[in-house]
């Protein structure tokens, strides 16, 4: 078996930070974390995460900025961005996409349907 997988939990809520801890662990992922904009992009770059779950409502500056730094810095295709936010997916679904996010889930994400999106954005990589 090869070596396990770092995900890259991006989100300024605790509760929020420890739960996906907990499932990301639990099926078999390391775990980082990044609590802002700033400490994002110095993780993505020192971590080297397989993959970013990002949170869009962040402080100092939003999950939107953190998307567009990682496509200036050519990061966003090693490093696969799945955004989990409390913002309405009918309003930004389509913005987070289109700024590079390979998926977008509504807090509370279903466990099962995360589990899968992020399987497959690690597929990808392969």
């Amino acid at each position: 078996m090869g070596k396990k997988k770092t995900i890259l939990v991006v989100d300024d809520d605790p509760d929020q930070l420890h739960g996906l801890s907990i499932r990301l662990k639990a099926n078999g992922y390391k775990v980082a974390f990044a609590k802002d904009c700033v400490q994002t992009i110095g993780a993505v770059r020192k971590a080297k995460p397989d993959l970013v779950l990002l949170d869009i409502g962040l402080p100092a500056g939003d999950g939107y900025l953190v998307l567009e730094r990682l496509a200036k810095l050519n990061l966003l295709p090693s490093h696969p961005v799945i955004v989990v936010s409390a913002e309405d997916a009918t309003v930004h679904r389509q913005k987070a996409l289109a700024a590079g996010a390979v998926a977008y889930f509504q807090k509370p994400a279903d466990d099962a349907e995360l589990q899968v999106a992020i399987q497959t954005a690690l597929g990808q990589q392969n």
